[in-house]
């Protein structure tokens, strides 16, 4: 197990942040944990300790949102971030962290400064859009894979549709627990899991499921338009922040 200080310093708030935002409150915040961990270990172990602690994140949110999903934007959306999920393996070793920080953080400014200008399509439902979900979907598996990263492409498609904030929050937490499912082969063979990362991870498991609860009780008691206001004003935060980091580490 890990025993610097310093990397719990980062890793606590870290899996607090994943945990409020893996529940559904807070939308793409969950990005934040790998780069803030990156602070103290690689990138690469940074994923690794996280993976098993978002997978027990998944599967108590699935029996928290149990029968609170949209399907036919689980079938929409799922079988394209497996296939980006795919292509982030297969090109693992020629995409730095910087340069997906750099995507992902670009593609989350843009995402709210569109929804802002264009503020009649912010109040009214966007339909289904089968070329855009299989886009975003695939996108989203290609960041989630290099840095569990998926979540502001997913809600590019998503958050649109303004789904009511449970069925939005279970719809995700359906759609990333496949996700992150596929993804425990490919970090095994890229040796992520062993024994300091998983007892690292497993020391930071009751604080995940602290946070994960703390998430689900607020997203059941707010209102729906501010859990959008949330969203999006933390993707926007998020979004500034990893454009900052991915050109400082380009720059370096």
């Amino acid at each position: 197990m890990i025993v610097d200080p310093l990397f719990y310093a980062a890793a606590v708030p870290a899996v607090a942040i994943v945990g409020l935002s893996k529940s559904g409150f807070g939308g793409g915040a969950a990005l934040i944990a790998v780069p803030l961990m990156s602070l103290t270990v690689p990138p690469l172990q940074a994923a690794g300790i996280m993976l098993p602690i978002l997978c027990v994140m998944d599967a108590m949110g699935l029996l928290a949102y149990r029968g609170r999903v949209d399907w036919p934007m689980v079938r929409l959306l799922l079988p394209a971030a497996l296939v980006g999920t795919a292509v982030g393996w297969a090109t693992a070793t020629w995409v730095t962290d910087a340069q997906v920080r750099l995507m992902v953080g670009a593609i989350a400014i843009a995402f709210v400064a569109f929804r802002l200008v264009d503020r009649r399509s912010g109040e009214t439902p966007a339909p289904p859009n089968r070329l855009a979900g299989s886009f975003w979907g695939a996108v989203s598996g290609f960041t989630s894979f290099i840095s569990h990263a998926g979540g502001p492409p997913m809600q590019i498609y998503m958050l649109p549709r303004k789904l009511e904030p449970q069925l939005f929050a279970g719809t995700s937490i359906v759609i990333f627990a496949a996700i992150n499912a596929s993804k425990l082969v490919p970090y095994f063979m890229l040796g992520q899991f062993d024994t300091q990362n998983l007892t690292t991870s497993l020391a930071l498991f009751p604080l995940a499921l602290v946070s994960m609860w703390l998430g689900i009780w607020l997203v059941r008691v707010i209102s729906a338009q501010l859990f959008y206001r949330i969203a999006y004003a933390t993707i926007l935060l998020v979004g500034v922040k990893l454009v900052w980091d991915g050109i400082a580490s380009l720059v370096s």
